[in-house]
């Protein structure tokens, strides 16, 4: 299998699962990567989404052994597999935590700067290797890149494939935490028990925000804020939030009997 899945609590760790091609993306992957991103998406049980690599590399980008020269429709068709993946990490409402270990290239880089939060070992390296074999970058990375890091630097990753290290990664933004060596996916199952106590309805309506806010005017965004946070003053969440507060005690989302936001 070239995903692997594994659930732990409310957790689900998606694992890209060709460890001797250091987990480079090829047609079978991509497909299975987002069959695996769309399941874990329609589970009510899971929470929280954990995406990591096998071994000692998170994804050394896209797999280039199987690209060939092709026309423009068939490789469209190929480029919007890989746009799936992406489309399913920012649709989902649930949290989704990048655990890098190792190099994260080209498509990698891409691949973790798309998710929530991004734990990166302090000896992982990120790099947008695209214009190695004369391509431009997809998967969402101008969009996420930017977002990031800005406009300038993003446009220097792209021109520019030198590696850039965890450390600088966390400096610009691209990193949220670093972890030692062989310990990201510690550190990011660490945070996602975190965010399963935190209420769902209401990190998805951030995750939502968050998306559509820099292509609105800020008096929409207003009426948009005000919007959803009507809807969650009608939700469980609410309700024990309130409740616990005036209890004196610390709330329990999502840990109620047949309450999973």
């Amino acid at each position: 299998m070239n995903v692997v899945t594994r659930d732990e609590d409310a957790v689900r760790t998606v694992t890209l699962n060709r460890p001797t091609r250091r987990n480079a993306i090829d047609i079978p992957l991509r497909v299975e990567l987002a069959e695996a991103l769309e399941a874990a998406d329609a589970e009510p049980a899971v929470r929280v989404i954990v995406l990591t690599g096998a071994g000692s590399v998170f994804c050394s980008g896209g797999d280039i052994s199987t690209m060939e020269v092709m026309e423009v429709q068939a490789a469209a068709q190929r480029a919007q597999m890989a746009q799936r993946v992406i489309r399913a990490i920012w649709t989902t409402p649930k949290p989704v935590i990048a655990a890098v270990e190792g190099a994260a290239f080209g498509a990698g880089t891409a691949l973790a700067a798309a998710c929530d939060r991004v734990v990166a070992a302090r000896d992982a390296r990120f790099a947008a290797t695209f214009t190695n074999v004369g391509l431009a970058g997809d998967m969402g990375a101008y969009v996420s890149l930017p977002r990031r890091i800005g406009l300038a630097r993003a446009r220097q990753m792209l021109m520019i494939p030198e590696p850039v290290s965890a450390t600088t990664s966390f400096e610009w933004g691209l990193v949220d935490a670093l972890a030692d060596s062989g310990e990201a996916l510690t550190v990011a199952m660490e945070d996602a028990g975190r965010l399963v106590q935190r209420p769902a309805k209401a990190l998805g309506v951030i995750k939502t925000l968050l998306a559509v806010a820099p292509s609105l005017s800020p008096f929409d965004v207003l009426d948009q804020e005000a919007d959803y946070q009507a809807r969650l003053f009608g939700s469980e969440d609410f309700a024990e939030g309130v409740a616990a507060f005036r209890e004196g005690r610390s709330p329990g989302f999502g840990q109620r009997p047949g309450v999973v936001s």
